[in-house]
C-alpha cells in the first residue's frame, strides 16, 4: 500500500481522492480552503489489536511503540487509555461520510468534523483517538476527564500531539481525544 514516496505523494493517490471527492460532492478547491495538507497513507502498517469495541487497528510500527509505552505509563499512573480509532484509508473515510450524509446530516456540518478522504491524519497510520472509561468517546467532554489532564501534561513525552485544539486555524472543530505520533521521532 505504498502511496508516498520521499515525502511526495504519488499522482495515482491524487486521482484516487478527486474521484473519491467528486462522489461526495465536495468541492474541487477542499484543499485549497480546509488548512489541512493531504495526507499520504504509509507505506508500512502493522495490528494493532482491537480498539474499545473489538475492531482490529493498524498504525505504522513507531506509532504502535509510542502509544504502547504512553498507555501503560498512564496506566502506571492510574489512567486508563483506550483506543477508539486508528489508521483509516482515504476508501473508509469516503464511507463513513456517505452514511452520515444517507442519515440525512449536510455535508458541510459532516465536513467540520470528519476531513475528507485524503486529509484526514488518520489515513498516516499514525492518529488515534482516545478515549477513557469514565467518559462518552468522541465527544468533547473528554477534555474534562482526568485521562484528558494526563495527555496535555504527558502525551508530548511520546511524540504525541493534540491535532485540534480549541481555537485551531484548521476547519476541523475542536477534538480532545484526537492525538497524532509525530513522524519526526524515530518515524523515518
Amino acid at each position: 500500500m505504498v502511496k508516498k514516496t520521499e515525502n511526495r505523494v504519488e499522482p495515482a493517490y491524487i486521482t484516487q481522492i478527486k474521484s473519491l471527492h467528486a462522489a461526495l460532492g465536495i468541492a474541487d478547491d477542499y484543499g485549497d480552503t480546509i488548512g489541512l495538507p493531504l495526507q499520504a497513507e504509509p507505506a508500512q502498517l502493522v495490528a494493532a489489536g482491537p480498539d474499545m469495541f473489538g475492531r482490529s487497528q493498524q498504525m505504522t510500527p513507531a506509532t504502535l511503540a509510542a502509544w504502547h509505552a504512553m498507555r501503560d505509563r498512564a496506566a502506571g499512573d492510574g489512567v486508563s487509555l483506550l483506543l477508539v480509532s486508528a489508521y483509516r484509508a482515504a476508501a473508509y473515510q469516503a464511507d463513513v461520510i456517505r452514511r452520515k450524509l444517507d442519515s440525512g446530516r449536510t455535508l458541510d456540518d459532516i465536513l467540520r468534523v470528519n476531513a475528507a478522504p485524503g486529509y484526514s491524519e488518520h489515513h498516516t497510520g499514525r492518529a488515534l483517538d482516545i478515549a477513557t472509561p469514565d467518559s462518552p468517546p468522541l465527544e468533547t467532554v473528554f477534555d474534562q476527564t482526568a485521562a484528558f489532564a494526563w495527555l496535555m501534561k504527558n502525551a508530548d513525552e511520546f511524540g504525541f500531539v493534540l491535532s485540534y485544539p480549541e481555537g485551531s486555524a484548521s476547519a476541523i472543530t475542536y477534538e480532545p481525544w484526537h492525538w497524532c505520533f509525530s513522524a519526526a521521532r524515530n518515524e523515518g
